[in-house]
This record gives C-alpha cells, structure tokens and sequence, in this order.
C-alpha cells in the first residue's frame, strides 16, 4: 500500500479521541516501515540519481534490500511489541503494533518489489500474487480500493478525533493518498 494509507489504517485500528501520544505512535508505526525507503531515495536524488535509477536499479541493490529486510522484519517488530507488553508500555505496543500492521499489508500486497519479512531467521521473500499497483496482479482493483477505504477510514477518523491538529493531519493524509491519483490523471488527460 501507498505510505499515507499505512498511517491511516494504522490510525483507524489504534487511535483514540484524546490519547494524543498514542495517536502519534499509531501514525508513526504505520511510518516506520518505509522510513528508509523515503530517506534513502531523497539522498540517492540529492546525490543526482535519477527517480528511474532508483526504483529500478538502487531499490532492488543488495544493500537497499538489506536495510528493507532489517525494517521491514516481522521478527525484529514482533519482539518490539512482545517487549513493550511485557514491560506494559501501551505507547510502545501500539507503535510496534502498527508497523506489523503495515508489514502485514505489505506481505499481502507486493508482488514485483516484495521484501524479505522475516530476517535474521530467514531471508525467504513472499511474492505475492496481488499488487497493491502493479496492473498485471490486480493492482487495477487493489490501488482504487486502498484509496476508496483510506478516504473513507479519513472520514471516520476526521468524526472520531476532534482536535484541530488531528484534523489537519487527517486532511494531509487524505491528500497524500489522493495526490498520486491526481497527478496520473492530470498527465494522463
């Protein structure tokens, strides 16, 4: 799924009215898992490489999956949260349980640019027969649905938490998650 549904799914599952620091673990463990992938593909533009280069050549370079594999590790998330139930952090359980519920989107949704979800244990990637984008396994079907539950999930949250600073961060996520669509259609006609 596209990073702006991440937080959001991650919001609608773990968000409470007036529980702002759990609100902001929730929205930052539906970050977490891409974190790397957004900081390295600024600098590898910084450094003059070109968008093609990066998603074609440096996404899928043994080091840029190595970094995938290490925040991208049900294992390494699953610990984190069995760690943070144990010591009774909430704060920390509900951030560790919204990247494993990005991760589980991810394990379903990738077919071409899979990752390997369970490192150190094994380096196995799942390559999954539905794509979130790619047309050729349902990504036609998937990318509007991701995008019609996330505006609807924008709604709700936008009724649910009332807070101005809430609500702006629900209209910049809507709008993060529709802007893709509206540039293609834009370059498209």
């Amino acid at each position: 799924m596209n990073t702006p549904a991440h937080v959001i799914f991650a919001l609608a599952a773990f968000a409470r009215p007036q529980e702002r620091r759990r609100n902001l673990a929730a929205a930052l463990g539906g970050l977490a898992p891409d974190l790397s992938l957004y900081l390295m593909t600024g600098a590898a533009l910084a450094m003059g490489f070109s968008p093609r280069e990066v998603f074609d050549k440096l996404y899928f370079s043994q080091l840029w999956q190595s970094v995938f594999a290490v925040d991208n590790s049900l294992v390494l998330w699953g610990g984190l949260l069995a760690l943070c139930l144990w010591r009774r952090w909430s704060v920390g359980a509900v951030f560790a349980g919204a990247a494993i519920l990005h991760l589980v989107f991810d394990f379903a949704l990738h077919h071409d640019d899979a990752r390997s979800h369970f490192w150190p244990l094994s380096d196995y990637v799942f390559v999954s027969p539905v794509s979130y984008w790619n047309p050729a396994h349902y990504g036609g079907v998937v990318g509007p649905l991701e995008t019609l539950v996330s505006l609807g999930l924008c709604v709700w949250l936008w009724w649910r938490l009332q807070g101005l600073w809430a609500r702006i961060g629900i209209t910049i996520l809507a709008t993060a998650q529709l802007a893709p669509l509206v540039l293609w259609g834009l370059m498209l006609g």
